[in-house]
C-alpha cells in the first residue's frame, strides 16, 4: 500500500463516485454505473478488499478476467471503461495509487459488434403480440409489449405518457418532456412530438383504460398511462416485463434445454440473464429494423423514433445491403 493514500472502503468509494458524477450524468447514465460498479462491489467481497487503498494492478486484472467469464465482449467494454473513470476518481481523492486507472485493459471490440445488439425479431413479436392478443388483451404487460413494439419509442417515453396524452380522435400519443415532475425526456424538449397510433392499438388502448388501468395518480398529481396499485409503473418494472414476456418458455419452448420450473432465469431481478430474453431496447431495436424493412422511408423512421439518421444507420437499422437495395426498387417502381 502506497503512503500518503486514506482508508477508503469499496462502498465508500461508490457512493461518492456516483454523487460526483450525479449532478452530470442523466438518471439513467447514473444507474448504469451503480450496476457496472455493484459488480465490483461484489468482486471486492469475494476477494475480501476492505480498503481500496489495497488494490493493486493485480487485483484490476482478476476483476477484469472475472467479468470476461459472464459477459459479452460489449458489455465488458463498457464495464471496464466505467471502472477507469472510477479508479481515476479514487486517485483524486486518495483512495488509490495514480495511474492505476492505466493498468486496467479495455477489450478491443469490433465496430459491427458494439453498435448492434439482440434485437426482437419481427416473427417473434408477432408470435408474443398474438399471445397477449388472446390471453391477455389490453392488459397491462399487453400495452406495454404492444406500444413498444408499434412506435419503437423508448421505455422512458413509454413511462411518461399521462392518460391525457392519448387522443382516441386523433389517433395518437402526445408526447412531452416534463422534468419537473419526473418525466423527462432522453433528448429533452426536441424528443416532444405526436405519434399516430393505429386504430387496432388504439382499441387496446381504449379497453385497456377502461378495464385495467389502476385508477391512480403520481406523486406529481398527474394521471399516469401506464400504472401500478402505487401510482407511476416504474422503469425497471416495466423492464423487467419485457424480460418476462420475451423469454421464449413464456410464449413458446425453451430453446435452452431448461426447465422452466427450475430455470434460475425464471426468477424475479434474474430474467435478463436468459439468453433469448430481450430489452425494451431490443424490441425498440426490432421495431425500427421491422419498419426499415418494409419500406417505409428513413426520414418517417427518424422521426418516429426520434434518432438521427446516422444514429439509425449505425445502431438499429439491421438490414444488409440487399435488403436495402430491394426496398430502393419498390419505392422507385412506385413512382
Amino acid at each position: 500500500m502506497s503512503e500518503g493514500l486514506n482508508p477508503t472502503t469499496p462502498a465508500e468509494a461508490v457512493e461518492w463516485y456516483l454523487a460526483q458524477r450525479d449532478p452530470e450524468l442523466s438518471e439513467k447514465s447514473l444507474q448504469n454505473h451503480r450496476y457496472r460498479l455493484d459488480r465490483f462491489l461484489e468482486f471486492c467481497e469475494e476477494h475480501e478488499i476492505e480498503n481500496m487503498n489495497t488494490v493493486t494492478g493485480r487485483d484490476c486484472h482478476r476483476y477484469r478476467v472475472s467479468r470476461s467469464q459472464d459477459v459479452k465482449p460489449v458489455t465488458l467494454r463498457g464495464e471496464l471503461q466505467t471502472f477507469r473513470v472510477f479508479l481515476e476518481f479514487c486517485a483524486a481523492i486518495d483512495a488509490v495509487e495514480p495511474g492505476l486507472r492505466e493498468r486496467v485493459q479495455i477489450p478491443e471490440v469490433e465496430p459491427s459488434e458494439e453498435a448492434r445488439e439482440e434485437h426482437l425479431s419481427t416473427p417473434r413479436a408477432k408470435e408474443i403480440l398474438d399471445h397477449l392478443e388472446r390471453f391477455e388483451y389490453a392488459s397491462r404487460d399487453h400495452v406495454i409489449c404492444a406500444l413498444l413494439w408499434h412506435t419503437g419509442i423508448r421505455l422512458g417515453s413509454l413511462r411518461a405518457f399521462d392518460v391525457g396524452d392519448f387522443d382516441r380522435d386523433g389517433e395518437c400519443l402526445d408526447l412531452r418532456h416534463r422534468p419537473d415532475t419526473g418525466t423527462a425526456l432522453k433528448n429533452k424538449k426536441p424528443a416532444e412530438r405526436s405519434i399516430a397510433v393505429g386504430p387496432h392499438y388504439c382499441s387496446i388502448l381504449e379497453d385497456y383504460l377502461e378495464h385495467n388501468r389502476h385508477d391512480v395518480t403520481d406523486d406529481a398529481g398527474r394521471r399516469p398511462l401506464i400504472t401500478s396499485s402505487q401510482g407511476r409503473l416504474s422503469q425497471n418494472a416495466i423492464r423487467e416485463t419485457i424480460y418476462r414476456v420475451t423469454q421464449p418458455c413464456h410464449v413458446g419452448e425453451c430453446p435452452h434445454d431448461e426447465n422452466p420450473e427450475t430455470c434460475e432465469y425464471r426468477s424475479h431481478g434474474k430474467r435478463a440473464g436468459c439468453p433469448s430474453s430481450r430489452s425494451p431496447h431490443g424490441i425498440r431495436r426490432g421495431s425500427i429494423t421491422h419498419y426499415l424493412r418494409s419500406g417505409t422511408p428513413q426520414e418517417v423512421v427518424s422521426d418516429r423514433s426520434n434518432v438521427s439518421k446516422d444514429i439509425l444507420d449505425q445502431h438499429y437499422d439491421e438490414r444488409t445491403d440487399r435488403e436495402k437495395m430491394e426496398v430502393r426498387r419498390d419505392l422507385l417502381e412506385g413512382v
